[in-house]
């Protein structure tokens, strides 16, 4: 599997930015990827118990 140029920081950052309201549209903007990245980040951090 490629390395993500994303730290898991960053991801988690992200994830709780759309928890407090933030639009995913917005999010996506600001870290230059794409709503189906985003979802697939949502998808394997909500599927994972290894990350908080």
């Amino acid at each position: 599997m490629k390395k993500s140029k994303f730290t898991e920081e960053q991801i988690a950052f992200a994830l709780k930015q759309a928890q407090s309201g933030t639009t995913v549209e917005e999010i996506c903007r600001k870290m230059g990827i794409s709503q189906a990245t985003f979802y697939a980040w949502r998808k394997s951090w909500t599927t994972s118990p290894r990350r908080a």
